[in-house]
């Protein structure tokens, strides 16, 4: 029979696709499961992990159980080893021709975001991408709603149904749109890294993960380039996703670029953290976009995120309001960074940051 993408009644199950490199699992697909998992359970379907590699440790395939998913359909095949559009593309797609999952999730990597629309394009089915929230159940997308959106929820119809509600940024990071997929299947995504957060890990769930080993149809007629070589290159960047500490610097160091910049980095090295900023510090020029941390830049959830002169618009609060403990720095008291912060300094962050530094230091001393 042939393949329908329109026949949505034909589709069943919530699929990810764990993504690996040089047979290493990514952190990314550990997230991705973990979001995975609540979408499976309200629509209580089966979550599955997909995995393209060649000889992956059954260690590794059965981990992915400790995140959520009941099986894993493994695809192992020495033209799988190192990734192409052609081969990863073909051996998917021919997976969910046979098995037709309803939602499928791909991390918003370099890889997933050549992957995900070419899949999409040859399944003829819909991807959004880049997205910061998933929601199946209506009710909890009203409630999403109630913290994110100027929408009268409680006045509002909403349409009662499961198709996957993927809502991401828009218009250079100043909407967010929701976007649905309701006539094809399954409904793609690509999810930002850093967005969703990771579950705990459960030996039990990594216990009874099934593992399939899915018979590859692939021959190298199917891939139309060549890997010669890969070359790894070192470049430094900061790691925003995995810090314990992010201090961030906004519009307020306008007067002085590199003395706050200077600030923020003391203040990060006695924190033991790292430097962020919002989008206008990298719209500017004034520090790397692998520094800028909201909808248009990384997701992050550290343990204290310090705001050094950012005023809290939306965009750059739905990049860090989940972290733990926020203390803000800013001369206006109406600030929107106030709302979220744990705690608030009114000020100059040039005369505020210096006897922050000190203190701590003095802290740091005294034990």
């Amino acid at each position: 029979m042939a393949f329908n993408s329109s026949d949505t009644a034909a589709f069943k199950g919530v699929w990810v696709f764990c993504e690996q490199r040089e047979g290493v699992i990514m952190s990314t697909s550990y997230q991705l499961l973990s979001e995975g998992r609540k979408l499976a359970n309200d629509l209580g379907v089966e979550l599955c992990g997909v995995v393209l590699g060649k000889d992956i440790k059954e260690e590794y395939l059965k981990a992915l159980g400790g995140y959520g998913a009941d099986k894993v359909y493994y695809c192992n095949h020495e033209l799988l080893d190192v990734y192409t559009t052609d081969a990863y593309t073909k051996v998917i797609c021919d997976l969910v021709e046979d098995k037709k999952p309803e939602i499928f999730l791909i991390g918003a990597t370099n890889i997933g975001r050549d992957l995900g629309p070419r899949c999409a394009a040859r399944l003829h089915t819909g991807l959004t991408a880049d997205c910061t929230h998933l929601d199946v159940d209506v009710a909890k997308y009203k409630e999403f709603l109630k913290t994110t959106s100027t929408i009268d929820v409680d006045n509002t119809v909403f349409e009662e149904n499961t198709n996957l509600k993927m809502t991401r940024p828009a218009f250079g990071g100043h909407l967010m749109a929701t976007i649905i997929c309701p006539r094809f299947r399954p409904q793609m995504s690509t999810v930002r890294p850093g967005v969703m957060q990771t579950q705990p890990y459960d030996e039990a769930g990594a216990a009874k993960t099934v593992i399939e080993n899915v018979n590859v149809a692939l021959s190298k007629d199917d891939i139309h380039v060549d890997v010669i070589e890969v070359k790894k290159a070192a470049k430094k960047l900061v790691d925003l996703i995995g810090a314990d500490v992010v201090v961030s610097v906004g519009r307020g160091i306008s007067k002085d670029v590199e003395g706050g910049i200077k600030l923020a980095e003391e203040l990060a090295g006695v924190l033991g953290g790292v430097v962020g900023s919002s989008r206008a510090c990298v719209d500017a020029g004034w520090i790397g976009a692998d520094h800028q941390v909201g909808q248009t830049g990384k997701t992050v959830h550290p343990r204290i995120y310090v705001a050094l002169g950012i005023s809290g618009a939306i965009q750059h609060l739905a990049g860090m309001q989940d972290s733990e403990c926020i203390i803000a720095v800013n001369k206006n008291e109406s600030a929107p960074i106030f709302d979220v912060a744990s705690y608030g300094i009114v000020g100059d962050l040039y005369k505020v940051t210096p006897m922050l530094i000190e203190a701590i230091r003095a802290a740091k001393a005294a034990k």
